[in-house]
């Protein structure tokens, strides 16, 4: 199930993060797309512009390198720029850092004169660029010829038209080039995600793993300690059942044992009720300053039956006049939890100590007792619903491992203090209460 869990946390946030690598990049590709056809087209603007110029377009009958009648035109004037040359322009040359190059036509779209260029190429090359674009039918559009792609502009002349073609392979390159690297750049982002989101999602599935193996362990013990009790009422009830020409005084016993079991029962669902409402965030006790001294007082005057029929020595020494703020009928459960604990497991002539001091701003309560301690691996789960370190000892003592956990969920959650507890095996225990 967790498994299955990971796998869809993994998906949907791999999923989610792909979309949202696939809109920045998509977004990145068309703002730069944009801004390279809109180079594009100032650029032929541009050059379209320059060929324009008075002077620029006087070359019919003669251009660069010779006349259409293969004769040397010796009043041609050239001006070298970047390895090109134009012939007799009387305006600027078109830009630079372009390849391009200018033809003139005719009303019926026949070359007239020689092209206009920057670089020296073929009559043929001139031919099919020509003919391309008066295939295409438009003022302007682009085209595939030798490897380039170039991009046209067609604008009306005197006797004619003019088309200015601009060599747009390497702007092209840099869109593709963009492409090829969004591409590697998101599979190895994904391979990357992938492995970090299933390290994350392994870290964020162990508390919820672990809290439903305690809840599933919490009502595989809950239901354990309720079969026991169960199985005693049932078996007396068969009991009673098989005479039923006794008197209510001859079967007394057996209605003994059933009222005991059902008490005992009553308790635990009452304290498995206690601590739900403890889990409960919504759930909120009134808290107000109260006189913790006089509280634990109060408590330890209670106890003092109990503690002297065990024959164990109490020492106390109690701070007046501490207070504190919380509910003081539960920091009251919690002394009374934590000394019958202590009156447990200290076994006679033993010895139980309680201290309440000021420590810095907080008040400290502990209790320490005489006995078998608690073992290290013990130590951390003595908190835990149902947890007993000796099963067969607490269940002649009437426990059900619950008391330490409802002190915990007093002070932890209700309180913001804290409890814990420190043992040494054969010696002692004690459990320390921190509260503000």
């Amino acid at each position: 199930m967790f498994k299955k869990l990971r796998n869809r946390f993994l998906i949907v946030n791999l999923v989610t993060i792909s979309v949202m690598m696939l809109v920045a990049f998509a977004t990145i590709y068309i703002i730069n797309y944009l801004n390279v056809q809109n180079d594009i087209r100032m650029d032929l603007q541009r050059i379209t512009e320059a060929f324009q110029k008075p002077g620029s377009g006087e070359h019919r009958g003669g251009g660069i390198g010779g006349a259409p009648d293969g004769g040397t035109d010796t009043g041609t004037q050239r001006q070298d720029i970047g390895g090109g040359s134009f012939g007799r322009m009387g305006g600027s040359p078109p830009p630079e850092r372009s390849i391009s190059f200018m033809i003139e036509t005719d009303n019926d779209w026949k070359q007239t004169g020689t092209p206009v260029s920057q670089l020296s190429m073929d009559d043929e090359f001139y031919a099919q660029a020509l003919q391309k674009a008066i295939d295409m039918n438009k003022t302007t559009g682009r085209f595939e010829l030798d490897g380039s792609l170039w991009a046209f502009e067609t604008k009306p002349a005197a006797d004619g038209h003019m088309l200015v073609f601009l060599d747009i392979t390497s702007r092209q390159k840099i869109l593709t080039n963009l492409i090829y690297i969004f591409t590697v750049v998101g599979v190895v982002m994904l391979v990357i995600l992938y492995f970090t989101s299933r390290y994350f999602a392994n870290r964020s599935i162990k508390p919820v793993q672990e809290a439903f193996d305690k809840q599933k362990q919490f009502i595989a013990d809950a239901s354990h300690e309720l079969k026991t009790p169960l199985a005693i009422i049932n078996t007396n009830t068969d009991v009673l059942l098989s005479n039923p020409e006794d008197t209510i005084l001859e079967q007394s016993k057996w209605l003994h044992y059933i009222k005991s079991e059902t008490e005992r029962m009553a308790k635990l669902t009452n304290d498995l009720l206690y601590l739900t409402e403890m889990d409960d965030s919504r759930t909120g006790m009134i808290h107000a300053p109260f006189n913790i001294s006089e509280a634990v007082e109060n408590i330890i005057l209670t106890m003092e039956a109990v503690i002297f029929e065990k024959n164990v020595a109490l020492e106390y020494d109690i701070e007046p006049n501490l207070s504190v703020n919380g509910n003081s009928e539960q920091i009251k459960q919690v002394v009374m939890i934590l000394l019958d604990n202590a009156v447990k497991y200290t076994g006679p002539k033993g010895e139980i100590t309680l201290t309440l001091r000021r420590q810095h701003n907080d008040v400290l309560l502990s209790v320490t007792n005489t006995g078998e301690g608690i073992a290290p691996e013990h130590l951390n789960r003595i908190f835990d619903r149902f947890y007993r370190t000796d099963t067969s000892r607490a269940r002649k003592q009437g426990g059900y491992g619950l008391g330490l956990a409802i002190a915990k969920s007093i002070v932890e959650q209700q309180h913001k203090g804290k409890l814990y507890a420190k043992s040494t095996v054969g010696e002692s225990t004690t459990f320390y209460v921190q509260l503000s």
